[in-house]
C-alpha cells in the first residue's frame, strides 16, 4: 500500500472557496454556508482508501462530539472516478450515511488542487477568520502499526481553536492513499 504524505499547507493560509455537489442530497453546498461557524474543518477523503476505511468509525464519532461543539465539517472526495468507480457520487452518497457531516464530490479536482490536497484522508482545520490553523495527521493510527484509532491529534487541534486558543505549530503530517488525479491533472505540487 503506497503512502502519501500530506503537502502540509502553510499555516495562515486562508481558506479556498468551494462550492460543490453533495451527492447524498442533490443539494450544492459551499464554504459561505459555514460563515457562522467558529471553525470550520475540511477532510479531503474517498471511500476506498484502505487509511480511510482504518479511521471511518473514529472519524464518524468525532463529527458528532464536535457537531455539538460547533465546529462546522465538510468531507471532499476528488478522486478520479472513471478509473475508481467506488468513489463514484453515487457510492459517495452511500457512504455519506456514516458521517454526520456533508460528503461532496470534486469531479474537476480544482477544490482539492487549491487546497493542495495530497492524500486521502487530508485534513485542514480554520480558525473562525478561516486562516489555517491545522494540517496534519488525524493522529498516529495506521492500518498495520496497531496504534488505537483515537483522533488524538485533530482533536487537540479542534480543542485549541474551539477554545480561543493557539494550536500547536507541531503537526505531524496526515499519511494515506495519493489523490487519484485524471490524467493531466495531477498538480505541480504533487509531483
Amino acid at each position: 500500500m503506497a503512502q502519501t504524505p500530506s503537502t502540509m499547507l502553510p499555516l495562515g493560509t486562508p481558506a479556498p472557496d468551494f462550492r460543490l455537489p453533495e451527492p447524498a442530497t442533490g443539494k450544492t453546498v459551499s464554504l459561505s454556508d459555514f460563515q457562522d461557524a467558529p471553525a470550520l474543518l475540511v477532510m479531503v477523503i474517498c471511500n476506498h482508501c484502505p487509511f480511510v476505511k482504518h479511521i471511518r468509525t473514529e472519524l464518524a464519532r468525532f463529527g458528532r462530539d464536535y457537531q455539538a461543539k460547533r465546529l462546522a465539517m465538510v468531507a471532499i472526495s476528488a478522486n478520479d472516478v472513471a478509473n475508481h468507480p467506488d468513489d463514484s457520487p453515487a457510492k459517495i452518497a452511500e457512504e455519506a450515511q456514516t458521517y454526520p457531516f456533508p460528503y461532496l464530490y470534486d469531479e474537476s479536482q480544482a477544490v482539492a488542487q487549491a487546497y493542495r490536497a495530497a492524500c486521502t484522508p487530508d485534513f485542514f482545520l480554520f480558525d473562525a477568520a478561516r486562516k489555517l490553523v491545522y494540517r496534519g495527521q488525524f493522529d498516529g493510527s495506521r492500518p498495520s502499526n496497531n496504534v488505537p484509532v483515537t483522533g488524538t491529534d485533530l482533536r487537540a487541534a479542534a480543542d485549541a481553536v474551539l477554545a480561543g486558543q493557539p494550536v500547536s505549530p507541531e503537526q505531524k503530517p496526515s499519511i494515506g492513499c495519493n489523490i487519484k488525479w485524471k490524467a493531466g491533472n495531477e498538480p505541480d505540487y504533487y509531483r
